[in-house]
């Protein structure tokens, strides 16, 4: 940890050498969000980079700043893909051997982008983390430097040229800008700069939901490691605020807004529907955040920035976005109803619906008397609308689940509606994530083997870094210790769904 102060970051940033490699980015209105949002929305295009993300910016500043004797031995860094392709490329313009540690999840583009810069690239883990101890490993053993992603002031530097930018290009009054988080060297930079020279503007952070590492460091007053991140935004997965970032986020961070992966869906769309262009899910937070802000607290007419912060993300991870980007607008509902099983019934719920669009009716004939149905429902007036038709639903004597934020439904069960049996004793339900790669799933299975029957699987591979399958497994009551036994070893992250209503509405 420093002890620069404000206006030594200041003087770094100013000092910074960024425009060997990249760009004075545009800051775009973003006319269609404003109009919605009865605010002055702006897009700060860091996606037009040449390695489509911010951190060249910091990578480069670093990197030219090194002695003679630290470029002949060389340099390595690990990263799960933008940073690396920073590094890559500064290497490649200064000439300096680069190794580049990534977790084997990391997604193929950016892999071969930065391969593509003639950077050593190695495989290594399942997460940042291991990706990390194993570089530490090798810098000691190769005498090489580490260039880290976001904990070093000079990284902190270059990427606060942004907010050089921004206070030049945009000549009315900023209120807030809105910063995506990670390990925290561009909220550092940019809070830095900003509130050096105008400390009346806002610096929002935002993060996604399954890392919130800056949310709960600004809880507790001090930096935490979280059990577990998720991926689904895999720019800001870190378990753990940056020493550095933290030291200056704590004085000088106005607020932390903490949004989901639908959310963060929506906010691709939006950024596509402005720009034509397609945001990673870490390079959309920042709009995600402006839309919830503007949500929570009622603000109009305000001058808003959202740092668009890259766009490097994998083609077949799209149709998640899209799947996902209408629930985030709060513009469907998936619900699930009991109607009763009798000629004339689908159309008498039909009906109590109304004009709305349906999205997807699933069922299947379960008894004589009573069918579980579900159904995704458009809406065009988001949570409100939803409640009173809800409200409508079960005024007509309608039994309705609202199961819109029910992940396992989302993922899972509107697939698979239908998949009930009464021949599954003793069964219980659990979620697994493991990492997504040649092989993995068989692994998996050879890891449950044959000591209890798997009454129900569902795979569906979306895209991501990580698997996601649904298993039920008879287990007798006699096999609980030994069980239990088995989870704690399986290695992979799991949830147990025994008690989700929706497999007891479809499954069970």
């Amino acid at each position: 940890m420093t002890d620069l102060t404000l206006k030594d970051y200041a003087e770094k940033i100013t000092h910074s050498r960024v425009y060997d490699v990249a760009r004075e980015s545009p800051l775009e209105l973003a006319t269609m969000l404003s109009q919605r949002l009865n605010n002055r929305v702006y897009l700060k295009r860091e996606d037009l980079q040449p390695v489509f993300s911010f951190k060249l910016r910091g990578a480069y500043n670093k990197i030219s700043g090194l002695s003679d004797e630290e470029r002949r031995k060389g340099i390595i860094a690990a990263s799960a893909g933008n940073h690396a392709q920073g590094v890559a490329l500064a290497a490649q313009k200064l000439g300096i051997n680069a190794v580049i540690v990534m977790p084997k999840t990391t997604p193929d583009i950016k892999v071969e982008a930065v391969r593509s810069r003639g950077a050593e690239v190695i495989l290594h883990g399942n997460s940042y983390d291991d990706a990390y101890a194993f570089a530490q490993q090798l810098t000691k053993e190769r005498k090489l430097t580490f260039i880290h992603p976001y904990d070093d002031p000079d990284v902190i530097a270059g990427q606060g040229t942004i907010a050089v930018e921004i206070l030049k290009q945009q000549r009315e009054p900023i209120d807030a800008i809105f910063v995506p988080v990670g390990g925290g060297g561009l909220i550092a930079g940019i809070a830095a700069y900003v509130k050096h020279v105008n400390p009346e503007i806002k610096i929002i952070a935002v993060e996604a939901d399954e890392s919130p590492c800056l949310a709960e460091a600004m809880k507790r007053g001090e930096r935490v490691i979280l059990d577990e991140v998720g991926i689904f935004a895999d720019g800001v997965a870190v378990r753990q605020i940056g020493k550095e970032p933290f030291r200056i986020a704590q004085h000088y961070v106005d607020e932390v807004i903490v949004v989901t992966t639908d959310e963060i869906c929506a906010a691709i769309k939006d950024i596509f529907d402005e720009t034509r262009t397609v945001a990673e899910p870490a390079g959309a937070l920042a709009v995600a955040g402006i839309k919830k802000y503007v949500g929570q607290t009622g603000i109009s007419n305000q001058h808003l920035i959202a740092i668009v912060s890259g766009a490097n993300i994998n083609f077949d991870r799209l149709r998640v976005v899209a799947e996902r980007a209408e629930l985030g607008e709060r513009r469907e509902a998936i619900l699930c109803a009991t109607i009763p099983e009798k000629p004339g019934s689908f159309r008498d719920f039909c009906d109590t619906i109304g004009s709305r669009g349906i999205t997807e009716f699933n069922y299947r004939y379960s008894d004589a008397t009573e069918a579980h149905v579900f159904v995704g429902v458009k809406l065009a007036g988001g949570d409100e609308e939803k409640k009173e038709l809800i409200k409508k639903l079960k005024s007509r004597s309608y039994s309705v689940v609202d199961l819109t934020d029910n992940e396992m439904a989302k993922i899972h069960i509107r697939y698979m509606v239908g998949g009930r049996t009464k021949m599954a004793r003793d069964e219980r339900l659990f979620r697994f994530n493991f990492p997504e790669r040649p092989g993995a799933l068989l692994r998996f299975l050879n890891h449950i083997g044959g000591r209890w029957n798997i009454s129900l699987f569902h795979y569906r591979n979306h895209g991501d870094a990580y698997g996601r399958v649904l298993v039920g497994i008879q287990v007798p009551g006699k096999d609980a210790a030994e069980f239990q036994t088995f989870l704690a070893g399986v290695g992979y992250n799991y949830y147990e769904e025994t008690e989700n209503p929706a497999y007891w509405l479809f499954l069970r």
